[in-house]
């Protein structure tokens, strides 16, 4: 059920903010992430202030994580052995507020009026309720928060009372061990949810406090890792605290008073953290990154004005859409802006969801928005990957290959994947990080990082590529069990995405001017390139997706929406013997590395596979739209970027809750840039073969492409360039070569006809499925 989307007038259609004009029990969790706020490095769940309002609150720090040892049922030699999982740090946004003895509450109190919003040109979040409390009193509490930017550590809460007449305040600012709380373990029977660990997590290292400051310190039981905070209070008119109190779990300012009409009663807390390992005085760190609220708010709204200079990308005529966008890119700068030398969690830092592990999605999903919005970024990004080489070489031997395998699924840099067929398997993690790694160098021109770090990310992987597969009997290359992104079909042979993108890597890795390499490797990376084995199915006329996956039995597609998605509800084994996906896997190597199949190898492809894909994963939605814009099928590429857009606004995988798909937002991006506006990248120059919707008026947006600024725009009729900074810049549109300067360049487009769909036989006799056809 959709949740946005399904009352405009909960949830008006505001360009620049999310907005919330009615409380409604329920979904209160979701609404915790859609109202989150990050940087990247700090991130705050969007829960209310009132603890008896709250589903999943919390507060989180990218990489800050505890450790175990993974207990396996049956034991076998390099399995993952250490387990890895984000922490909620030590939580700063709770408050009590008793009025003439009534405790605040949205369930319980009589609730007059009620705003709250996340302004995207800002990054600042307002909720603002009038409430008719019992003693006849009108009190209005508006509450607003951000999180720094320069001080990227640093959170900024304040919380205003207003009144109609004399009342009597109670109001209590309270800082929650959250991690230590005991909750029940969500993640029993959901593999994508995080859980919780079963001892004391944090142990109290400093905990001081006095006049309304705090100053408190705790050590990751098992990781070692340190983190510290520093809090201070400031009201107006100068109230002193009634009291302070410190705890491990709990250290609350509480403030006593009588607050007037005429005169409202502002608290404003600051808080700042640090995190680090054999650090004696973090709480100490913490206090000199302590900034005025205002400075915070500042900080904000500084970046955003920034921000949106260059990273908006604006939908003529789309008012319905134009929100979800500016959402969608909102979170992307959430997750990435001050990250720093750090991963990016699939979750961004908006929950606690897949445990807050680093994925393949960074690379894949996230890496074109960084390359070509915020090249820094993107290179930082590539830089802690390669911090991880140490462990990936000695991960690599114990799978008895070569050169570097990166982990699945980890924070640390080791594997923290219990499950091999679908975590280990997924050798494909190499090859996304050498692609992510060579589109940043051809798009920025970054010669230093190409000579260095690039290069030696492109051999290593390289020399797992070579070592892992092998060369067969008809001489041709083979990469055998193996897992590909379609985690529906796993270990399997000669997955076509695996082989596809291993061929990109020693390609690319050949071509490199490097005095490690040497003629016979050279050689050999180029022999198993030249030679890699795609799976081709003659009488379908379709790339298979694995050697064996055209033999599967097709999937019962009379299978009720209630069994979905089928990783809940089905066994592996059942699902793995079955021809059904879970997400996009050859329709994304086509997209990925567009320059080696034909139009229409693309378009049987999209025919075929997509009748077949379930879409569990909400990595597919984008890139199913992407392909489906490029083979000419319109509709069927709005359907899916749409789905796409509205995943989390609508929650329509159900576990929003959990944090904001990260990756999704960067398929959003990746929609509307390369399948609407039909960018392809790492070829002689910078290719646009656009495909805007019918009922578009217009797209436009930056990029930034070796050192210049290119301003895209484009109608039903034309394509418009011009480089806003940096010389001129040759691009291609639809094979016409254009060189683009300061002047706009306008290249007249012709519509593209819509093809006839492939329509392919029915599987066997037994089948329970009837003819598959593809949708227009």
């Amino acid at each position: 059920m959709a949740l946005v989307t399904s009352d405009r007038t909960r949830f008006p259609n505001d360009p620049w903010q999310l907005v919330e004009t009615v409380h409604v029990p329920g979904n209160a969790g979701t609404l915790e992430t859609l109202f989150s706020l990050g940087n990247g490095h700090l991130g705050i769940r969007g829960a209310h202030w009132a603890a008896a309002d709250a589903d999943l609150p919390g507060s989180f720090i990218n990489g800050f994580h505890e450790t175990w040892d993974i207990k396996h049922a049956e034991n076998a030699y390099g399995f993952a052995r250490t387990g890895q999982r984000i922490l909620y740090i030590p939580d700063a946004n709770n408050f009590t507020v008793i009025i003439d003895g009534e405790t605040l509450s949205l369930d319980e109190s009589t609730v007059l009026d009620y705003r709250r919003s996340v302004d995207f040109a800002t990054g600042i979040y307002e909720c603002r309720i009038t409430w008719r409390c019992r003693s006849g009193a009108t009190v209005t509490t508006t509450e607003r928060r951000a999180v720094g930017y320069e001080s990227r550590g640093a959170l900024g809460i304040s919380l205003e009372l207003e009144a109609d007449r004399d009342i009597s305040a109670d109001v209590t600012s309270a800082v929650i061990n959250r991690q230590d709380q005991p909750v029940d373990d969500p993640s029993e029977h959901d593999p994508r949810r995080a859980g919780r660990h079963a001892g004391r997590v944090l142990l109290p290292v400093r905990l001081d406090g006095g006049d309304g400051s705090l100053r408190l310190s705790w050590e990751a039981a098992e990781s070692r890792q340190r983190l510290g905070m520093a809090v201070d209070h400031w009201t107006s008119a100068g109230v002193q605290p009634f009291d302070t109190l410190v705890d491990q779990d709990e250290s609350s300012v509480r403030y006593v008073l009588a607050v007037g009409p005429d005169v409202p009663f502002v608290l404003e807390k600051t808080v700042s953290y640090a995190v680090g390992q054999n650090v004696e005085d973090l709480a100490g760190a913490a206090e000199a990154g302590l900034r005025q609220l205002g400075e915070i708010f500042a900080e904000s709204a500084a970046h955003y004005r920034g921000y949106w200079t260059t990273s908006d990308i604006v939908l003529a005529g789309q008012t319905e859409l134009q929100q979800a966008v500016r959402w969608n890119l909102f979170q992307l700068a959430q997750a990435t802006a001050c990250a720093d030398v750090a991963g990016i969690p699939a979750k961004g830092v908006s929950g606690s969801g897949y445990d807050g592990h680093y994925f393949w999605d960074q690379e894949v999903y996230l890496m074109p928005y960084l390359t070509y919005t915020s090249p820094g970024n993107a290179r930082q990004v590539l830089e802690f990957r390669h911090g991880m080489l140490p462990e990936a070489k000695i991960r690599a031997k114990e799978l008895s290959v070569d050169g570097a395998l990166f982990p699945w699924r980890t924070i640390n840099g080791l594997e923290a994947s219990a499950y091999y067929a679908a975590g280990t398997a997924q050798f494909h993690i190499a090859a996304a990080i050498a692609f992510a790694a060579n589109r940043y160098i051809w798009a920025s021109g970054d010669e230093e990082f190409r000579d260095t770090l690039g290069a030696e990310l492109l051999i290593e992987t390289a020399r797992m590529w070579v070592s892992l597969g092998f060369f067969g009997k008809h001489g041709l290359f083979h990469i055998h069990g193996v897992t590909g992104p379609d985690e529906y079909t796993a270990v399997v042979n000669d997955n076509l995405y695996t082989n596809v993108m291993a061929r990109f890597n020693l390609r690319a890795a050949a071509a490199l001017d490097h005095p490690e390499i040497d003629d016979a490797e050279r050689q050999r990376w180029e022999q198993a390139a030249n030679r890699m084995h795609m799976p081709y199915d003659v009488d379908l006329q379709v790339h298979s997706q694995d050697n064996d996956f055209m033999a599967l039995e097709p999937w019962d597609w009379s299978t009720p929406r209630s069994k979905y998605p089928l990783l809940l509800n089905f066994h592996p084994l059942v699902i793995y013997r079955h021809q059904v996906l879970k997400q996009a896997d050859s329709v994304l190597a086509m997209f990925l590395q567009w320059q080696d199949f034909t139009a229409e190898e693309k378009r049987r492809a999209f025919d075929f596979y997509d009748p077949i894909t379930t879409g569990d994963s909400t990595l597919s939605a984008c890139v199913q739209g992407i392909m489906a814009a490029e083979v000419g099928y319109g509709q069927a590429a709005l359907d899916h970027f749409t789905h796409a857009l509205f995943i989390d606004l609508d929650d329509t995988h159900g576990n929003t809750i959990d944090g904001v798909h990260i990756a999704s937002t960067g398929g959003v991006w990746s929609s509307l840039v390369s399948g609407f506006a039909g960018l392809r990248d790492q070829a002689a120059v910078p290719y646009f073969d656009p495909r805007l919707p019918a009922d578009w008026d217009g797209l436009a947006f930056h990029l930034k492409i070796r050192g210049r600024l290119l301003h895209v725009e484009l109608d039903q009729g034309s394509l418009s360039l011009a480089v806003r900074e940096g010389g001129p810049l040759d691009v291609d549109v639809r094979g016409e070569l254009v060189t683009v300067g300061s002047e706009p360049v306008q290249v007249p487009l012709a519509t593209v006809a819509a093809p006839e769909p492939t329509v392919f036989p029915s599987g066997l006799p037994t089948a329970s499925i009837p003819i598959v056809r593809a949708s227009a």
